[in-house]
Parts: C-alpha cells; structure tokens; sequence
C-alpha cells in the first residue's frame, strides 16, 4: 500500500473510531481495521451499483452495525447462518467480520450484487460461501441452523418463501421497524400464520440520522415453525 493510500486507509479507521466511541461500542482493533476496509470497498463499490443508503461513518455504525452486534448477542458459536439476500452484505458480512466463530453464507438473486459480495469477500479474506441464488433453492441442498433477513420484504412475503422450506431452514431472525405488528397481521390474514411461532427476541432503539425524528423502536424477530426449535 502507498503512502496515500495509507494516510485514507488510516483516516477512515479513526472516522470509524470516532463513531463507535459516540456509540459506545468497543471491538478488538483487527475487527475495528477490518470493518473499516469493508466500508470503504463496499462504498466504491455503491457507486456502480445501489447496495447501500448508508454511506457515512455514523450511518453505518447507527444502524448496520448497531443491527449486526444486536443479532451476534443471540447466536451461539459455531453455527450455520445463512442471510437471505444479503444485497451490499448487511448483516452477512459484518457478522462475519465481528463473529468469526460463525459459518456464515450469503446469497443474493441479483447477479451484480453477488459479485460484489464475491468480490468483498476475497478482498478481506472472509471465508463465507456466496451464492447467487434465491433462499428457497439453497435449502433443496443445504441446511443451516438459522437464516437471517433484512429490509428483503415484508413479514408474509418471507413468511411465503419459507412455508415449504422450514427444515432447511429452521429458524429466522428477522430485522424489522415499529410496524411489526402491522406486518404480522397481514401474514395471518393470508393464512401464513398456522404452526408459526413469532417472538421479539431484541429491542433496541431505531437510530435516526434526522434528530428530530421522533423515537422508534427496531425488533429482531425470532421465527419458527411449531415443533422446531
């Protein structure tokens, strides 16, 4: 690395630095450098191709990662998880930057979006499988102890993609806003409901880049098939 691309690559890991103090959150220094680089691949890579709203330092700290370390608290080492169109690679791989002990893979239906994850991963030497596919198919193959999702739809969409796929699945954590209630009302009306079992697990506040945006509350949703875990 040159030296100017050093004094940026050190700039951006103190701005990083900076917005975890503010937050509060302490990471060992090898997470620490390694988020850093994957923020700026990940931006440059936004350039070309939409993957991300949150393309500042305290963006990315308020919710992408704040959402990650929130998830990582309720799974146990050594497991497979699998994030259902994983998009610019939230939660995916930052879960796999800050829990290392995880068997993490990611897909995405979108072809230029799973190159990119591709590309993110060799770049930082992550080792997590990447797919270009949809959730359904994988699961006809693999299995995984839990799959993950955000921002991919609502409750009854997700709620659809799993009905027959439960067994390969197991168990999902859904990220979502303070209208969960409303999203789960909708799955029931389509009869999406039956033999499911829906528990908020995590509660956080939803951080807003707007200060004066009143406050609201982000869920991570625990789901499962009746029977299952």
């Amino acid at each position: 690395m040159n030296d100017e691309k050093a004094d940026e690559s050190r700039g951006g890991q103190g701005e990083l630095e900076e917005s975890l103090r503010r937050h509060g959150i302490e990471l060992h220094a090898e997470v620490r450098r390694r988020l850093a680089r994957w923020c700026e691949l990940m931006w440059a890579a936004n350039e070309q191709i939409n993957l991300t709203r949150h393309t500042t330092w305290e963006a990315f700290v308020a919710r992408d990662l704040t959402d990650v370390l929130e998830l990582s608290r309720l799974l146990d080492s050594g497991l497979e998880v699998l994030d259902i169109g994983s998009g610019g690679g939230v939660p995916g791989l930052v879960l796999a930057i800050v829990r290392p002990d995880l068997d993490v893979t990611v897909c995405d239906s979108v072809g230029k979006k799973a190159r990119v994850l591709e590309s993110l991963c060799k770049e930082l030497e992550l080792p997590v499988a990447v797919f270009h596919d949809r959730a359904e198919n994988l699961f006809d193959d693999l299995g995984f102890d839990c799959c993950v999702a955000r921002a991919v739809g609502p409750l009854w969409k997700m709620l659809g993609w799993l009905r027959e796929h439960w067994a390969g699945a197991r168990v999902l954590y859904a990220f979502k806003g303070p209208r969960w209630h409303d999203e789960l009302a909708e799955a029931k009306s389509r009869g999406l409901t039956r033999f499911i079992h829906v528990k908020a697990v995590a509660r956080y506040p939803l951080q807003s880049t707007d200060p004066h945006a009143p406050p609201l509350e982000s869920v991570i949703l625990r789901i499962t098939r009746e029977g299952g875990q």
